[in-house]
């Protein structure tokens, strides 16, 4: 049955013109953001022929793309995300929805699966970019990958955390609002905490995905971001529960 709820919200998605509008300018931007740093690549890569173990187009261009599509998911995953759960309170279909033989964790786990689905589109797309480069140029496959997976992940919590904040609103714009106000000061806690692993900095979504974009994978990065996915979707379960 969890299937059957991601299969319903992922076609919600794509039958959805706002859902189509987000990926069209997501990707529009991050096509912008992408040549940009293939000209300064360009402009560069005379001096960095001389330099002895200098950056490369992965670190340069593919990592930094990635960097800069898990900033724009941010804000894209809350406006995906806001008529999940808030948007079927608001047209009154919640309550047939928990009158159904489904559980609220099958409910959750779909409406999000649905909802990350849509985001690894998103990803699949962005990742085309770098992937083009390999027509004439040279890649880090571990360093791409290492990015590929931090964004990914990083993605998995966006959509968990809005799924969350959907089911605590009343209205999907309501849901928006408070899912980008949580991810942004999740994703700025780090310039507050310092950089020598104080709380407010373990805590930051952007200093657990510095080290993927680095090409470094750290088995706590590994941990925090499932961590915090299921925090998050057990607190939208335990929200159901009490509706």
């Amino acid at each position: 049955m969890t299937g059957v709820i991601a299969s319903r919200e992922l076609g919600h998605l794509l039958r959805s013109p706002l859902a189509w509008l987000l990926l069209g300018v997501l990707q529009l931007l991050l096509a912008w953001l992408f040549l940009l740093q293939l000209e300064g690549f360009v402009t560069v890569q005379s001096r960095l022929a001389t330099l002895d173990a200098a950056p490369g187009l992965t670190d340069l261009v593919a990592a930094p793309l990635m960097g800069s599509a898990a900033t724009l998911f941010l804000l894209v995953a809350p406006m995906l995300g806001m008529g999940a759960l808030a948007g079927e309170r608001q047209g009154g279909t919640l309550p047939l929805l928990l009158a159904s033989p489904l559980t609220p964790a099958q409910i959750v786990l779909g409406k999000y699966l649905g909802l990350f689905a849509f985001l690894l589109l998103a990803t699949a797309l962005t990742l085309l970019m770098p992937l083009a480069l390999l027509a004439g140029g040279r890649l880090d496959g571990g360093k791409l990958a290492a990015a590929t997976l931090g964004l990914t992940l990083a993605s998995a919590a966006f959509a968990a955390i809005a799924l969350w904040v959907s089911s605590l609103a009343d209205t999907p714009l309501t849901a928006a609002l408070g899912g980008f106000g949580l991810l942004l000061l999740l994703w700025l806690l780090g310039l507050g905490g310092g950089t020598n692993g104080g709380v407010l900095h373990w805590l930051s979504l952007q200093s657990h995905l510095t080290p993927f974009l680095q090409g470094v994978v750290r088995l706590s990065d590994l941990v925090y971001y499932p961590a915090l996915t299921a925090a998050a979707l057990l607190l939208a379960i335990h929200r159901l529960k009490d509706l």
